[in-house]
């Protein structure tokens, strides 16, 4: 059942997302598009060139861990697989200063605003409990597993530029904005509701971008929302755009308007891209019990990397590009091999650092008291009992 279909076959409300790239790889050009196409124009080939890369290199990664996560290298595994057009066209039209609060599926957005992919595994291999200082990577903050909980912290960091003064001057270059990923599923959560509420009040400079895969976990989208759920945002007197999620070039371009439009003081602005997890959810679910593979093959007729190969060789982009590519893919699998497997075993003190920004009495006196703990197992004797 699609988006636009309610629980009892009937109709309801239909929205006509933005496409700028049909899913066979040609130029979609309409007035409903005109608006979009100067931000497509102004791309170089070099840049376009990086979306394909960035996809590619992603969709590699998916691969490589979901392979580590079968191997029982991983605790979980969080495909990315279809969705590389939605994050990577939002990850090249946001801006060095920005702010980027994921969920835990954003992978392509994590590498292109530089986080070593390796660092997603050791979260993931329960190697860390963060994975990375948001500061040393360019604004990027850490994933968060409690559903839409992230869209509360976009939101009160969103307010908090404000007060400081670091948006809303018109400034489009050095201005700061925030973009908080959330799925399906989240927008029945109250967090992402309450979030929206105070972006919406105190208009904050925030960008909510939603990923409909389709599905929350087993729950469909039609079983959430009977109308489609760019809708909400106008509840909340924010304007929304639907947006074909699998359209690289639909996702610049319509993210590149709405973050210059939050950054510059119009407020919060909301974009639903419509997408599809090609894989389970986790790598603990098996998709195949409450979906169909005609549904599925639907999907991946829309490929978001295809298409773009299609509209790049239709360019005239070389053979070598893309064997060059290949290589670099290879590459890349076999050093996140090498790497994870290599990883020490984390200290266990470590679950105390960094719980708050400064040091803390209750996490030193529980990081001493562990350590007196384990100092009492130092006196086992040759038939392993504790002295």
């Amino acid at each position: 059942m699609s988006s636009s279909e309610a629980l009892d076959g009937g109709a309801v409300d239909t929205v006509s997302p933005v496409q700028l790239l049909s899913p066979t790889g040609q130029v979609v050009q309409s007035d409903a598009t005109a608006e979009f196409q100067p931000y497509v124009d102004a791309l170089d080939d070099e840049q376009l060139r990086s979306f394909h890369r960035d996809m590619v290199l992603t969709r590699r990664f998916d691969r490589e861990a979901a392979a580590l996560a079968r191997q029982g290298q991983l605790a979980l595994w969080v495909p990315s697989h279809g969705q590389e057009g939605a994050q990577v066209g939002l990850a090249h039209a946001s801006r060095p200063q920005d702010h980027i609060f994921p969920s835990y599926r954003e992978h392509a957005v994590a590498m292109a605003r530089g986080i070593d992919p390796v660092d997603i595994l050791r979260l993931l291999r329960g190697h860390t409990h963060g994975g990375w200082n948001p500061a040393e990577h360019q604004n990027f903050h850490i994933y968060t597993l409690v559903i839409g909980s992230q869209t509360l912290h976009a939101t009160g960091y969103a307010m908090g530029l404000t007060l400081d003064g670091k948006t809303g001057t018109g400034a489009v270059e050095t201005d700061e904005a925030v973009v908080t990923f959330f799925g399906d599923g989240a927008t029945s959560q109250g967090d992402v509701n309450e979030a929206m509420v105070f972006a919406a009040s105190f208009q904050a400079p925030e960008l909510f971008f939603l990923q409909n895969n389709q599905w929350a976990i087993s729950v469909p989208v039609s079983r959430q929302s009977r109308t489609p759920l760019v809708h909400r945002a106008g509840g909340f007197g924010i304007p929304g755009t639907q947006i074909d999620g699998n359209d690289v070039l639909a996702s610049y371009a319509v993210s590149r308007r709405d973050l210059d439009a939050a950054r510059t003081g119009g407020g919060p602005r909301f974009i639903e891209a419509l997408t599809y997890r090609i894989g389970a959810h986790t790598s603990s679910d098996d998709p195949t019990k409450y979906r169909t593979d005609d549904e599925l093959q639907s999907w991946i007729a829309r490929d978001p990397i295809a298409r773009f190969e299609t509209y790049l060789r239709g360019r005239g982009e070389s053979d070598v590009f893309f064997a060059e590519l290949e290589t670099l893919c290879d590459d890349l699998g076999a050093d996140l091999r090498r790497r994870t497997l290599a990883l020490p075993n984390p200290e266990p003190s470590l679950m105390f650092d960094h719980v708050y920004s400064e040091p803390h009495p209750l996490m030193r006196e529980q990081k001493e008291w562990l350590a007196q703990y384990e100092h009492g197992f130092d006196g086992a004797d040759t038939d392993g009992a504790r002295a």
